[in-house]
């Protein structure tokens, strides 16, 4: 090789990828083997405590989590108490949401290391507490699409996020299900977690399962990973999946998702090559039966399903009726299973799912969602978060996501439930605002928005229960009464975001 003169290259100064002179003696060469490799050169550190160490976090950082082991989540209970006994303070904890298992994270507010939560939603104890003004600085809600909106801007920036998977390779190539061994922990699609582990300035995965080298496919690719952790166990089987999914055998709720199944149909939108989204319980899950007869008896297929995925999702693909699934929760058994040995069903991030950040991602090519609510109101608006009592107790999800991007967005609820109206003049807290959502059904008939007035046209000789929100606010309270108002002091516990970031409502403490 003879000597090379950068002066004499015509237009040096505009090769920009251009750096110098090659200079073979800095070149050193790595001859060891692959199994010398992960054994040496690996990313496995000795212990939580020193992965943290490594990882430069401080007082006043954030740390995230991902929920995709629901309630049977040991990571955030075991990260939180080994920070405690480190002395950190003041962090913010950004998890993607917060279960019932979370009620240990009350003693880490009290005790100083947890100042603030971002969440999409809080349940149980905690719920309960941060309800009753447990902390000092709101509670900040995202709804799954916001969340990685915020995370992309780096309005919500993640310095260290601790993410369990059940399995990794030691280079950290990370998954929710395993191909070379089973632990019995298994959590399908790791979707929330994928946002996490590419912007956060250090990923540490926990995991008791190092898998051979490439731990392929990978759900978190080992370049957004710096530490790896082994720990005996991540999570409880038993509330991370349940085994195959139900059918609700409520004639409440088979009556609202048969009635849901004709809204589809008489919308126009029951074609060869539609595509859909359904919830993940009672009513909403239980659209799928009714939609597979009328899919079977015209011979219509779904160009694809989306969402947090369930068995009953997973049916109507090995039928033949869903050509693929894009999956960025797995609820259950069935549908980790599937993800793991279906070549058409592909777990996707939460920003590819919802993230407002562009006109590409996959809620805006729903022609169908069907979601449930806690409660909706006259104008539309749907609350998802706090129950009728005003105290926190469920999660905004995707909910305000999809029915902004979806064609025909259908909220199922029983009109009546437990003695407390569903439909009332105006919710308790707006998560969803009524000019995303198309259609009410309730067991006692149904509401069109009367923004759609081409679905009230489509709908006036299809032998539907038509009625006005009004009308049906009217039937709630004729049956079971006006509820009392919920007494709240002047001290906000919640903020609540739209997906792009904006306050949408606020959540105040309820009085003793």
């Amino acid at each position: 090789m003879g000597s090379i003169e950068l002066d004499k290259i015509p237009h040096f100064k505009e090769l920009t990828a251009v750096t110098g002179v090659f200079r073979p003696e800095q070149l050193i060469k790595n001859s060891r083997t692959l199994a010398e490799r992960e054994k040496l050169n690996n990313k496995i550190v000795g212990s939580l405590e020193e992965a943290i160490r490594l990882s430069g976090l401080k007082n006043g950082m954030t740390i995230s989590f991902h929920h995709h082991f629901r309630n049977g989540d040991y990571i955030v209970n075991m990260v939180t108490d080994i920070l405690a006994g480190m002395g950190f303070k003041d962090l913010v904890l950004a998890a993607s949401s917060l279960s019932d298992c979370h009620a240990p994270l009350i003693r880490h507010i009290k005790n100083g290391l947890i100042r603030r939560i971002e969440t999409s939603g809080l349940r149980g104890e905690l719920a309960d507490a941060v309800s009753h003004g447990l902390m000092d600085v709101p509670v900040v809600f995202r709804s799954h699409g916001g969340r990685a909106f915020a995370i992309e801007k780096e309005e919500l920036p993640i310095d260290v996020a601790f993410l369990g998977a059940p399995s990794c390779d030691p280079f950290g190539n990370a998954n929710g299900y395993s191909r070379d061994n089973n632990t019995g922990v298994m959590c399908g699609s790791m979707g929330y977690a994928k946002c996490d582990a590419a912007y956060a300035k250090n990923t540490i995965i926990i995991t008791n399962n190092i898998v051979p080298y490439p731990n392929a496919p990978f759900g978190i690719p080992e370049s957004d990973v710096d530490y790896i952790v082994v720990v005996p166990e991540i999570g409880d089987p038993a509330g991370i999946m349940s085994g195959a999914t139900r059918f609700t055998k409520n004639p409440k709720d088979l009556l609202i998702a048969e009635t849901a199944a004709r809204v589809i149909e008489a919308s126009g939108r029951l074609k060869d090559g539609f595509s859909i989204q359904m919830g993940s319980g009672g009513a909403s899950l239980a659209v799928a039966r009714f939609l597979r007869d009328k899919m079977l008896r015209d011979n219509i297929k779904a160009s694809f399903a989306l969402g947090g995925i369930t068995g009953s999702i997973v049916d109507l693909y090995e039928e033949g009726l869903v050509k693929k699934i894009l999956d960025v929760q797995s609820f259950d058994l069935k549908a980790a299973e599937s993800l793991k040995n279906n070549r058409f069903h592909q777990q996707i991030s939460a920003s590819y799912y919802a993230s407002p950040s562009n006109q590409g991602t996959a809620v805006n090519q729903l022609d169908v969602v069907v979601l449930s609510a806690l409660e909706a109101d006259c104008d539309f608006n749907v609350n998802v978060l706090t129950g009728s009592d005003g105290v926190i107790r469920g999660a905004i999800g995707g909910h305000p996501d999809t029915a902004y991007g979806a064609s025909v967005a259908i909220v199922v609820m029983p009109l009546i439930r437990g003695r407390i109206p569903c439909l009332v003049e105006h919710v308790n807290t707006v998560v969803t605002p009524g000019k995303t959502v198309d259609v009410i059904v309730t067991d006692h008939g149904i509401a069109v928005n009367p923004n759609r007035q081409d679905l009230i046209k489509s709908f006036r000789d299809s032998n539907l229960p038509l009625c006005t929100a009004e009308e049906l606010k009217d039937k709630a309270e004729r049956i079971v009464g006006k509820p009392d108002r919920i007494e709240y002091t002047d001290k906000i516990v919640g903020v609540v975001t739209y997906r792009d970031g904006s306050v949408i409502d606020l959540v105040r403490q309820v009085k003793e």
